[in-house]
């Protein structure tokens, strides 16, 4: 036993000897970490969902939209969702398609409640959002789009019964166009839709006045789009000012004055009170 240590000690003392059994060693450990970290990077990790069917925005995610599949690690981010019961319910975002076969990511999918309305996310500051009706004659066969510019046209029958055309509006955006149902009729491609509503921002002063020529009805009042730069005149009209259109708007329209209104309720309130303390 003595002389084994004794060998041993007198092997560990050779300088070559030692040197050799370091690189040895060395080279094990480089091969040991080597194989597990390509072992750990190649080894899938299983049953990870994918959208069985391109899924379009603002669809529910239901468990017959997901399959299931084998992904290497290296494939996977931090933000993909590895576990089916964070997806099933949830939303694809409005502005999100999201392709079959594709991992579902947190930043792709919302809950109900935090599903935003695209056209509501654009409207500038101090601007208020305006219904604009429309259908597929007047969107030129549906070629108006979210961020086209355009100018409102008003057609309207003066005093003295000639038609009238003007430009009303100029070079205001598009934030969305939706059908009659109120979904937005560019962001799902697999459905044909319909449109039915032009939405854009505009100021308050601009939202009243759309909103007293919409209703002048009995001056054939007519409103409608044109993609900015393009003209609406046309042979035996008169084109005239937008501010000739907009004093014609106001000229036949009123703003009911609400303090005065008020007071008058006020005084036909009292003059009852009076009236029926009289009778008593």
């Amino acid at each position: 036993m003595n002389e084994m240590i004794v060998k041993f000690q007198r092997v560990l003392k050779n300088k070559n000897t030692v040197t050799i059994i370091g690189v040895v060693l060395a080279i094990g450990i480089l091969y040991w970490g080597y194989n597990s970290q390509i072992s750990k990077a190649v080894t899938p990790v299983k049953n990870i969902p994918v959208a069985t069917n391109t899924i379009q925005p603002r669809t529910k995610i239901t468990n017959e939209m997901i399959s299931y599949v084998d992904v290497a690690p290296v494939v996977l981010s931090e933000n993909v969702i590895r576990n089916a019961n964070q997806v099933i319910g949830k939303y694809s975002n409005y502005n999100t398609v999201i392709p079959q076969g594709s991992m579902f990511y947190n930043n792709t999918l919302v809950n109900e409640e935090e599903l935003p309305d695209s056209a509501f996310t654009q409207v500038e500051d101090g601007e208020v959002v305006y219904n604009f009706p429309v259908d597929m004659d007047s969107t030129y066969g549906n070629s108006i789009f979210p961020g086209n510019q355009i100018d409102i046209y008003m057609k309207a029958k003066n005093d003295a019964g000639q038609i009238m055309v003007g430009k009303l509006v100029e070079n205001v955006k598009v934030l969305a166009v939706k059908d009659a149902s109120g979904k937005h009729v560019f962001e799902n491609s697999e459905e044909e839709r319909i449109p039915a509503t032009i939405i854009f921002g505009v100021s308050p002063e601009i939202n009243i006045l759309l909103r007293k020529a919409s209703y002048m009805n009995d001056l054939e009042v007519e409103l409608f789009p044109v993609p900015h730069g393009g003209t609406a005149a046309e042979e035996g009209e008169t084109q005239v000012s937008t501010q000739y259109l907009k004093d014609f708007i106001n000229a036949n329209t009123v703003v009911i004055d609400e303090s005065n209104d008020q007071s008058k309720n006020q005084n036909d309130s009292d003059k009852n009170n009076n009236k029926n303390e009289g009778q008593s």
